[in-house]
């Protein structure tokens, strides 16, 4: 898997000069050793550049305003601290004049109840009602913590920056993201039919690729070629590959070693590949192992060419950092309501299974096409652990991108099946199921072990614009 990424933090410190200003000199520290102990980077103004490091004028908004610019690229977020009441009109002029469109968290220190003097009361509690205020009028989009007041060392707040930072990494990987449309859409599958002109007005470009293109540069590629033996040899690491014929393991390097070098041509950055069934008839396998490979890199893959798809894994996987999966909500398990099959192929990332997965050939597609050429796919179970599932495409009638998001777990029962599969446990499944059919959204689910939903909500709702449900507790 890739490494985890290191975050970057614009910083405002607020300050109002009738409230004890030497809250904003060790609120300021405060917030630098908090950071700094979570692996975060930190752009903030220095006691140098303003008092105490802090904003309050508007002369210090501008300076603020251009040390954000001259980090720009740098900057996932913005974090507003409030270590007293705050200079609401200096907070927000910061940001505006920095011209950074990036989340913004809101976060105020507590007073304490033995310590409200006049040289100690904060009123931060009043003055994050302020600030929220004028960011509003301002049109800037903000989160809020969980509390109304958090301490920078307490556990809420580490649970917090955790959040933001998910809702930071979502917004800014989307930002000019580039998807590969690999093929054509299979010609049965209208449920995976999106708008490209839709996805183009939030920033997100599709870049397309017939498969002929595909095959032809894989004809052209010898045997020995560095990039394809390179790609043999990662295939053979990653899953067993015994019983499997050295053909088609061949066939399936100089594909990935094809399609590796197509997205570094053109910039893509995540992929969705036609299968059904052209890849089998004149090819002679399947691209799941491939799939799974970049999935399991962080580099989402989705299958029957489901843009929507690989878009909404590649959100689980900014938030988390971890593997993203597409599956199937495929079957019912047994009796129970919450309780459901997820299943696929499979092109699963070795990541979701409970033991290493097995190369094997793709047992539905073969009745079609003959076994031989259909080796390739992933098998095993999918372990137990936190689930976040989500589902983002386009409403082509209403103009809109819309999805749902939410929490669950895989379990450890038992099932006797092929393919990849797992079972997944939802409170208030089928309250789900039946919001899925009325709003008739599509029976391909992006998948993660984690817990990162409403990091997807919000990043959703608050700094994308978009259309989004959340299954479970009422969110503001």
């Amino acid at each position: 898997m890739a490494a985890q990424r290191t975050m970057t933090f614009g910083v405002v410190v607020g300050n109002r000069g009738f409230f004890p200003d030497h809250l904003a000199k060790t609120g300021r520290e405060e917030i630098i050793s908090v950071l700094k102990a979570a692996g975060a980077r930190v752009v903030v103004l220095s006691p140098e550049e303003s008092k105490h490091g802090a904003v309050e004028t508007y002369a210090e908004s501008q300076r603020c305003a251009e040390l954000f610019k001259k980090h720009a690229e740098e900057i996932d977020g913005i974090i507003v601290t409030l270590p007293n009441f705050g200079e609401e009109r200096g907070i927000v002029d910061a940001i505006r004049l920095s011209g950074l469109k990036v989340p913004v968290l809101v976060q105020a220190t507590p007073d304490r109840s033995d310590s409200m003097t006049i040289a100690t009361r904060r009123d931060s509690f009043c003055g994050k009602m302020s600030c929220c205020n004028n960011l509003m009028q301002y049109g800037i989009p903000y989160s809020l913590t969980t509390l109304h007041t958090e301490a920078l060392v307490s556990a809420e707040f580490k649970a917090d920056l955790e959040w933001f930072s998910a809702v930071c990494r979502i917004v800014k990987g989307l930002k000019n993201l580039r998807i590969g449309s690999i093929g054509a859409r299979p010609a049965a599958f209208n449920t995976v039919r999106y708008s490209e002109r839709i996805f183009e007005t939030a920033g997100i470009s599709i870049e397309p690729i017939d498969l002929s293109e595909i095959f032809g540069r894989i004809s052209r590629m010898k045997d020995t070629d560095d990039a394809a033996q390179a790609k043999l040899a990662a295939i053979k690491k990653y899953v067993s590959t015994s019983g499997i014929p050295e053909g088609a393991l061949l066939k399936m390097a100089k594909l990935g070693a094809v399609i590796d070098g197509w997205m570094k041509q053109t910039n893509v950055t995540v992929s969705a590949v036609q299968c059904w069934t052209s890849m089998e008839e004149f090819f002679g396998v399947v691209p799941c192992t491939i799939m799974s490979m970049m999935s399991n890199d962080l580099i989402p893959s989705a299958c029957e060419v489901d843009v929507p798809g690989t878009l909404s894994m590649y959100m689980l996987a900014l938030a988390s950092q971890t593997p993203s999966a597409l599956l199937d909500w495929n079957n019912n398990y047994g009796s129970h309501p919450d309780k459901c099959v997820c299943f696929h192929c499979s092109n699963l990332p070795k990541h979701f299974f409970a033991q290493a997965p097995t190369m094997d050939y793709q047992a539905i597609i073969a009745g079609t096409v003959g076994k031989l050429n259909t080796f390739g796919t992933c098998v095993g179970r999918v372990k137990a652990g936190a689930m976040t599932y989500a589902r983002y495409s386009t409403d082509d009638r209403r103009g809109v991108i819309r999805g749902y998001t939410g929490a669950g777990k895989f379990t450890d029962d038992p099932l006797e099946t092929f393919g990849g599969a797992g079972v997944a446990e939802i409170p208030q499944l089928q309250k789900l199921l039946r919001y899925i059919c009325r709003e008739g959204f599509e029976h391909h689910v992006a998948a993660n072990f984690s817990d990162v939903s409403k990091a997807v909500h919000e990043a959703a709702t608050r700094y994308l614009g978009w259309e989004s449900f959340f299954h479970g507790q009422a969110e503001d």
